[in-house]
């Protein structure tokens, strides 16, 4: 009897044991996540795909991808420090950080900072082919998808719209839905037109596109000029002629950086991991989706909204890109 009770004992303290080194190890793990925008378009692939390298080239690190409604959402979420990184509009970035233009009735974020700019996210001007729109002028009285509530697009709209001298009040009906419901709604004829800020191709427009007959509506070279010098974060660019059905020739339009953004303190030494590993393993996204080829270094600093997280600007002066 005597016997076996020291049996249990050294196999309850072995079992202990390893539960305590199973406990350590686990608690060794860090869990992080990304914040990045609906399904329908460029950031939640992206974000994914990113989410899984950081997970697999960086010891002891999960990341997750969040859907959601992007970048005044995601802006918001980093205030509130609800989220550890998250993808983000240059332009609202720079709002965000100097309470100004659509953030002017917030204090400024100035604990907001960047790790690097993605790709260029261009604005897409989508209309019935059949509804008379030809351009943006022609939306009065229409009824327009502006983008989900606290997003990007909703900005981007507001500031379109204002340099035509509307507002959302001059539209027949502003829907406020994000990617996918907009192209079920023009599908179902139940909007007329709608704008959508994001890296072409979008799988929103190409699923809109192979069930209706659409218009790529151009921005002119006025109006663009008017939203440019009132928020310098737009940039001019088009959207390539074949990129989507039925699209025969390029189509100018505005453009702004995406950008990967953090919070001021956090870990430097895991923001230089996450920045390291983005940079070493930036052929993942090109897997992904079209725009990760436009993911490059010689981009990585391009439309900074926003101070650099000291562990990203350690990767940079490492490497030679910023002194």
């Amino acid at each position: 009897m005597l016997k076996s009770k020291s049996i249990l004992i050294v196999l309850l303290t072995i079992a202990l044991a390893l539960g305590m080194f199973s406990f350590g190890f686990t608690a060794q793990k860090q869990f992080i996540a990304i914040a990045t925008g609906g399904t329908g378009g460029t950031y939640y692939p992206l974000g994914g795909a990113l989410a899984q390298m950081l997970s697999n080239y960086i010891p002891d690190l999960i990341v997750t991808a969040q859907t959601g409604n992007a970048s005044i959402a995601n802006v918001n979420l980093l205030m509130r420090k609800q989220i550890e990184t998250a993808f983000c509009q240059s332009n609202v970035a720079y709002w965000a950080y100097t309470a100004t233009v659509l953030m002017k009735d917030k204090e400024p974020f100035k604990d907001l900072r960047g790790i690097a700019c993605l790709y260029p996210e261009t604005i897409h001007v989508i209309a019935q082919a059949g509804s008379g729109i030809n351009s943006i002028d022609d939306f009065r009285g229409k009824k327009v998808s502006v983008g989900a509530p606290n997003s990007g697009i909703v900005a981007d709209v507001q500031i379109i719209l204002e340099a035509h001298g509307m507002s959302f009040d001059d539209l027949g009906k502003a829907d406020y839905l994000s990617m996918a419901e907009t192209a079920q709604k023009f599908i179902d004829y139940q909007i007329d037109a709608y704008m959508m800020t994001t890296g072409y191709p979008s799988s929103s427009v190409i699923n809109a596109a192979t069930k209706r007959d659409i218009k790529l509506i151009p921005i002119s070279d006025e109006m663009m000029n008017k939203v440019m010098k009132k928020s310098p974060y737009y940039s001019k660019t088009v959207i390539p002629a074949g990129i989507y059905k039925g699209m025969e020739e390029d189509v100018p339009t505005l453009a702004t950086p995406c950008w990967w953004l953090c919070y001021k303190d956090m870990d430097p030494d895991l923001v230089y991991e996450m920045t390291k590993a983005l940079w070493e393993h930036r052929d993942v996204l090109e897997k992904v989706h079209a725009q990760g080829k436009n993911v490059t270094l010689e981009t990585a600093l391009d439309g900074q909204p926003v101070p650099l997280h000291p562990g990203a600007e350690r990767y940079y002066k490492e490497i030679g890109l910023i002194k």
